[in-house]
């Protein structure tokens, strides 16, 4: 394939709207909190008493509670407007936020740690599902990309600020700021334009969980995110046995490339093919997990970080769009079922490549991530893209059969 046939100059007015600026910052405000309560929740339940397996227990709650209900969000944006989602989320998230003011014993917490992986899959999935159906198709892959840069953004600060916030002036003045973002996200989903229910035409044939449709891209996205979710638990464990004082540059350097690379490359992700994207950014997981492996100093770990996020700026948005291209009427749960396979990545990610740790070293976990993005990278060329291509030549030997077998009828016609 070559270059898109879109390749008119981008027109911000039509992606820029009033539902994408106040998606943007719902999903910003909604997402600070989020990342806010990462490295600022474990030490909250410490202070609280809480045992080792006990936090992780209330951690991964949130994980599996948002990866379970993702279809059933799937299923409910096929009769329920995006809006309407969209402010059941964020109103579960402010509830869920606040409680941590007043939770403290285990099973209060783990109630209201499962309200907020509830509310995460019900908002980002609802908000996602609006920004892409509210946006002309040939913009909507810099669309998607301008609109995950809420994410990277608020990952770049709100991790930090919220470290700040607990040390300057304790936890009930955090959750507090929590609960004012959380606030802010479900007032500007309330500044969302009413749209009416989908089609009833939008059905799938698809169980319950599974997406065949989106199969392909959500195959690659597990790939990818058992990446993001190894080197997000390890690197810190290693950069520091390496001499590094704060592994947290590299993160830096992480979220930086992924915030320019989608700012100033959005346009990309609509001008080329999609092989063109995809199979270059695979390529920069398999060389920066290389370059992981062999390297104990602090500029060879942001080379590799560079080079990550270099690949990641691109290829998420990227698979988004290819989801929605290929579920058609179905593209809620197409998505829903998308996400969920991204959050199973992170876990068995962490899991698996723990596991490989402690039997191994570190250089030959990092070695394993590369042959992993290797591995999704020979699965997309040889299987995704040469059935595509393929079923092309079939559908035109096809078209080229019945022109000719319609002319000779013709002709026999013309000769009778």
């Amino acid at each position: 394939m070559g270059a898109s046939m879109d390749t008119e100059q981008p027109n911000t007015h039509k992606i820029f709207t009033r539902d994408f600026v106040n998606a943007f910052l719902a999903q910003f405000t909604f997402a600070s909190a989020f990342y806010t309560l990462i490295p600022t929740l474990p030490v909250f339940l410490s202070s609280l008493g809480r045992t080792e397996s006990e936090i992780g227990v209330l951690i991964g709650a949130s994980s599996i509670s948002s990866l379970l209900l993702r279809p059933l969000v799937g299923r409910a944006l096929l009769r329920y407007p995006e809006r309407t989602l969209a402010l059941a989320g964020t109103l579960l998230f402010t509830v869920s936020t606040t409680a941590y003011l007043a939770a403290r014993p285990f099973w209060p917490l783990l109630f209201v740690r499962i309200l907020q992986g509830a509310s995460l899959a019900i908002f980002f999935t609802a908000v996602t599902m609006l920004v892409a159906n509210t946006t002309p198709e040939g913009y909507r892959g810099r669309s998607l990309s301008y609109f995950f840069l809420a994410f990277n953004v608020a990952f770049a600060i709100a991790p930090s600020s919220g470290m700040i916030l607990m040390n300057a002036f304790g936890f009930t003045f955090l959750f507090l700021v929590c609960t004012l973002l959380a606030i802010a996200s479900h007032l500007f989903a309330s500044r969302l334009e009413k749209r009416g229910a989908p089609s009833p035409d939008a059905a799938t044939e698809d169980g319950f969980f599974f997406s065949r449709k989106a199969l392909p891209p959500s195959i690659l996205a597990f790939f990818i995110h058992v990446i993001y979710g190894s080197v997000t638990t390890f690197f810190p464990i290693y950069a520091v046995t390496q001499g590094v004082a704060n592994p947290g540059w590299f993160f830096a350097a992480f979220a930086m490339m992924l915030i320019l690379g989608r700012t100033l490359g959005a346009k990309t992700l609509d001008l080329y093919s999609r092989e063109k994207i995809i199979l270059p950014c695979l390529s920069a997981f398999v060389i920066a997990m290389v370059i992981l492996a062999f390297s104990k100093t602090l500029p060879m770990f942001l080379l590799a970080a560079v080079i990550w996020g270099s690949g990641n700026a691109f290829l998420y948005p990227a698979l988004v769009t290819f989801t929605l291209d290929l579920a058609g009427p179905s593209r809620a749960p197409a998505l829903a079922f998308f996400s969920a396979l991204c959050d199973l990545g992170v876990g068995l990610g962490a899991v698996i490549m723990g596991v490989v740790l402690r039997f191994t070293s570190y250089r030959t976990m990092f070695l394993c991530l590369a042959l992993n993005a290797l591995m999704a990278f020979c699965y997309y060329y040889f299987l995704v893209l040469k059935r595509e291509k393929t079923e092309t030549q079939g559908r035109e030997l096809g078209s080229d059969i019945e022109g000719k077998g319609n002319g000779t009828e013709s002709g026999a016609k013309d000769g009778g």
